[in-house]
């Protein structure tokens, strides 16, 4: 699925989700933690350029979007489900709290890695949501790869 095809309601629900992802990647850069060197090397054997740009914070609740209908397309792709262990967003991560270990952090640094290699916050959000709409989040070739790179040491 290519997302150039999208309707107008798909666009307009990409512009919220972006904008809510790089203010949400703002807060963890201003707020968070640089990764633990063990982590830094963790990273970079999940291929990500620059480590040294990403921050972790560790929250009681991965955030989710207060515009209800942003938030209503979310739940709708399986994203942002309460059980979820770690968010990506760019160069910041969201860690539940005593969820933190070699396994997630490996698995959402390899989203970096990822959102490296699409370019921008917004180009790997389009085609991560195009992933989803077309194969499912447990399915996406985005979750499947980080999936596979997973690691416990």
């Amino acid at each position: 699925m290519h997302l150039e095809k999208t309707t107008p309601d798909l666009k307009h629900l990409l512009s919220l989700a972006v904008a809510w992802a790089e203010r949400q990647s703002e807060i963890i850069q201003n707020s968070g933690s640089p990764l633990s060197l063990p982590e830094l090397d963790l990273a970079r054997r999940m291929g990500v350029v620059k480590p040294e740009e990403i921050r972790l914070q560790i929250v009681e609740e991965i955030p989710t979007p207060t515009n209800s209908t942003l938030s209503k397309f979310a739940d709708s792709l399986g994203l942002l489900d309460r059980r979820m262990a770690g968010l990506t967003l760019g160069y910041s991560i969201f860690i539940l709290k005593g969820k933190r270990s070699n396994r997630i952090i490996s698995h959402e640094c390899r989203h970096v890695f990822q959102y490296e290699q699409a370019g921008s916050m917004q180009m790997f959000i389009e085609e991560y949501i195009s992933q989803l709409i077309q194969f499912g989040y447990a399915n996406s070739p985005f979750e499947q790869d980080a999936y596979a790179h997973e690691t416990d040491i």
